[in-house]
């Protein structure tokens, strides 16, 4: 009796260590099972055959794709322990079954592939009991099944089943297919039992933890997948893909995902998702997709049209399955980028949970590895939000890789483009410094660099810097030093620009013409370099070279919009305003949106057809504003809500702001002296970059800049027009918009002066220059209300400064001139009349500067 009890307890210990895989107690456990139960000979030499095996392949771990023969003395002893517990017969009917499975492992290990299969025809593993089983035999019943596929790849013709060769007949392409299913159900067998045995493995390891009294020593260690249960987990959707089966190998990637997660399985599960992941985003459409909780269709674009009929559908059904996570609410993703985004967010986190950071030489390979599954993974992300606009929520991603990104510059560069995308102008700048730091020698890294301080930030110091570092790489960055002086030429043309003293303007005008010609002679077939060689000669006023570089530029590139644009502008300077407005249409035929060019052909309406004509195309303007950010549908934006309600989340920020002026000749740009600008750009740029990929390809960035645009401008027709009610109710809807910018309390100084009311005039007008000291057209009203109030001296001084600000203002230098005259000071004052009558000669409709410069 009491070495029964004795023999039990030991056949437990054995079964747990068994199902722990702590192979090195077993001798010492059949040791203790051979002296007190003698009968039990058999089931000793079956332990000790499986402990030197499983031994031997822990090992000597068998590499994908290769079993190498030779002599190899430890698994004879193996075939020594294994044949004399099979060959007495004196085994339960379940040890024999496993001492066959052991026999048909070591069969495969040895590269005996027939031997391996008749081991398994003899055990019947279909009839093998999944329900009551150890833990440990559904491990060995999975690894059975895997290895059984694995030797019917191998050799396949030396299944029973397959005997017939492949003649090309009927019956051959029958057993071909028959083939390929057996194999396949066999390791979808093996992966299903794989999955079971480790979620009870897990448990039971738990449990056991729970159970026992808490003792100093060694902590338990975790479950290893090993080659056969992952060759069961991951062969059958391979060969799924390899078949052209793409159906069914995702099919099965959601089989193995929607099981309950185990410690084992987390790193596999990481991999199966970004797979899956990549295979939604780069061979599914939303046509070809199907919900994870309905049946794959039968007959789908995803699959090789020679396989359609010949979908591998599951033949067999297991007595007991895997736990799988189920529960009511669960979410449920809806189409393929969807679905591909929650995969690669999942796998995002378990990145960052496993991550190797440490840089000790001991952790490097691990640490190489961890950055690659990464990578792969934010590579990922970067395809599935792009396609949905969603940069936010990108860079906010690849700042959680930053803890990888040391001295990688994949993940650096990646963050810089996703920040830019983003609007994130400021903080792209200081990480594409560190990208310069770590690629010195790339000079598409400065460019992009200089893009953002000379575009959205107005960082013109900045910019200079990084356009010096192009031109300094000198033969290194032979190709891209045309764009470095470009560069360089920007920024001076724009230093020049936002200069108050004349000679510091030509002297910033004198190096951009400089930069300009040098980035034509190094690429004299790049239109931009001739372009903005026309455009800083036009602001400099020589308007007949100006117009052989503009014409240059349209030869290269015929279809330019500020080419056309500049062109326009340069005969609108030469007082051909019929051809000019000729030119305007014919650029809005190939961009109709274009709100810049849209301007342009108001004040040219307004001088050639008559202000009634401008006032159809302001309509028009207002038409094509609605159809851009009035959308109703969310699907149309792609992001869950309409862009145009997420501009007015914003409006009230927008109140006490500024509007930049964009066709104020001392702002030049979009980003002008005016610090307002800089201000509306910070606050709006999430809302601002979120509606490029729906905003006009050609017009200022955010929608309430461009609205309140149209009405000021149909404000001013109406002024032309002498109708100061009209004027006003265009001016209060830029107003409701912008209460406080310049633009608009110059407006109102404008038709207060219409109606004769001098002194609301100049209180109007004193209100826009404390918000913008330097508006010259402000400057240019002021300074005649003054000289009709006979405050000649504070009128030319206002009138002085607004030369200084602008010397090519020709309205300005006459009414210098009339205050002049006015204090008997003629010779000054006819020295003024002439200059105005010199720059009006060549003054265009527009400033020139309304045109965009930006890299």
């Amino acid at each position: 009796m009491t070495a029964k009890k004795s023999g039990s307890r030991l056949e437990t210990e054995i079964e747990r260590c068994r199902s722990e895989c702590q192979w090195d107690k077993i001798p010492e456990l059949v040791r203790q099972l051979s002296t007190k139960l003698i009968s039990n000979d058999d089931l000793g030499e079956l332990l000790l055959g499986e402990c030197k095996l499983q031994t031997y392949l822990k090992e000597n771990p068998i590499k994908q794709g290769s079993s190498p023969r030779g002599p190899r003395p430890k698994l004879v002893e193996v075939r020594k322990h294994l044949t004399a517990a099979l060959d007495r017969g004196n085994l339960k009917p379940d040890y024999m079954q496993e001492g066959s499975l052991l026999m048909a492992k070591l069969c495969y290990v040895e590269g005996e592939y027939q031997d391996a299969l008749a081991s398994y025809n003899k055990v019947s593993l279909d009839d093998m009991q999944l329900t009551g089983a150890p833990v440990y035999r559904l491990s060995m019943i999975a690894e059975a099944y895997a290895t059984k596929g694995l030797c019917l790849e191998k050799a396949p013709a030396l299944s029973p089943s397959f005997s017939n060769k492949n003649t090309g007949s009927p019956a051959s392409h029958r057993s071909t297919s028959n083939q390929e299913q057996e194999i396949i159900n066999c390791y979808e067998k093996s992966g299903d039992i794989a999955l079971l045995y480790l979620q009870e493995a897990e448990k039971a390891l738990s449990v056991g933890i729970q159970n026992r009294s808490p003792k100093p020593g060694p902590a338990s260690q975790e479950q290893e997948l090993g080659y056969f249960l992952e060759t069961g987990l991951q062969r059958a959707h391979v060969i799924h893909f390899k078949n052209g089966n793409l159906t069914q190998g995702v099919g099965r990637f959601r089989e193995i995902l929607r099981a309950v997660e185990t410690r084992t399985t987390q790193n596999l599960r990481m991999t199966i998702a970004r797979q899956l992941a990549e295979i939604l985003l780069r061979g599914m459409c939303e046509q070809s997709y199907w919900s994870p909780l309905e049946d794959p269709p039968t007959v789908s674009p995803l699959d090789d049209p020679t396989q359609q009929g010949h979908a591998h559908t599951k033949a067999y059904r297991l007595s007991r399955h895997a736990r799988v996570y189920s529960g009511e609410k669960l979410f449920c993703p809806q189409e393929n980028t969807e679905e591909a985004l929650l995969l690669l967010l999942i796998s995002e986190s378990m990145a960052n949970r496993d991550a190797v950071l440490s840089r000790i030489p001991e952790h490097n390979n691990d640490r190489i590895i961890s950055l690659q599954s990464a990578s792969v993974v934010y590579d990922l992300l970067t395809i599935a939000l792009g396609r949905r606009g969603q940069y936010e929520m990108l860079s906010e991603c690849l700042e959680r890789a930053m803890k990888f990104a040391f001295e990688e510059f994949h993940l650096w560069y990646q963050l810089a483009l996703s920040l830019m995308a983003a609007g994130k102008s400021a903080r792209a700048v200081k990480v594409l410094k560190e990208c310069i730091r770590l690629k010195p020698d790339d000079p598409t890294i400065p460019l992009l660099a200089v893009k953002l301080c000379i575009g959205p930030l107005h960082w013109l110091d900045e910019g200079e810097c990084f356009g010096k570092m192009v031109i300094d790489m000198g033969e290194k960055a032979a190709e891209f030093r045309a764009k470095g002086y470009l560069a360089i030429g920007l920024v001076y043309s724009l230093k020049a620009t936002d200069a108050s003293l004349r000679s510091v303007q030509e002297e910033y005008q004198r190096k951009a013409l400089g930069a300009f010609q040098r980035a034509q002679n190094l690429s004299p077939t790049d239109h931009l370099a001739a372009f903005y060689l026309a455009l800083q000669l036009a602001v400099s006023r020589q308007i007949p070279e100006a117009l052989g570089y503009v014409r240059q530029a349209l030869q290269l590139q015929g279809d330019d919009v500020h080419s056309l644009h500049l062109l326009a502008l340069l005969l609108s300077a030469q007082k051909h305003y019929h051809d000019a407005l000729n030119i305007i249409e014919m650029a809005l035929s190939e961009y109709p949106e274009n709100f810049n060019l849209l301007y342009t052909k108001v004040k040219l309406e307004s001088m050639c057809r008559g202000p009634e004509e401008a006032l159809l195309t302001c309509k028009h303007m207002l038409q094509i504003w609605k159809s851009f950010y009035n959308l109703t549908n969310p699907s149309d934006s792609g992001r869950g809500s309409s862009l145009l309600d997420r501009a007015i989340a914003d409006r009230r920020q927008l109140n006490a702001m500024t509007l930049p002026d964009f066709s104020d000749p001392e702002t030049g740009s979009v980003h002008a002296t005016s610090i307002a600008a800089s201000r509306v750009e910070q606050a709006l740029s999430e809302v601002a970059s979120s509606l490029q990929s729906s905003a006009p390809k050609h017009g200022p960035l955010h929608p309430w800049m461009t609205l309140a645009q149209i009405w000021l401008h149909a404000a001013e027709v109406y002024i032309s027009m002498s109708k100061p009610a009209e004027a006003t109710a265009c001016t209060q809807e830029a107003a409701n918009l912008f209460p406080t910018s310049h633009n608009v309390l110059y407006m109102r100084g404008q038709i207060a002066e219409l109606r004769g009311n001098m002194d609301e005039a100049k209180r109007w007008y004193e209100e826009a220059l404390s918000i913008n000291p330097t508006h010259v057209k402000t400057m240019q009203r002021l300074g005649l209300i003054l000289h009709q109030l006979q405050r000649y001296s504070l009128s030319e001084k206002v009138l002085r400064d607004a030369v200084q600000v602008n010397s090519t203002a020709h309205d300005v230098w006459n009414s210098l001139g009339e205050v002049l005259q006015t204090q008997g000071n003629a010779a000054a004052a006819t020295e003024c009349f002439l200059t105005a009558l010199e720059l009006e000669a060549s003054s265009p409709i527009l400033p020139f500067t309304i045109i965009p410069r930006a890299l």
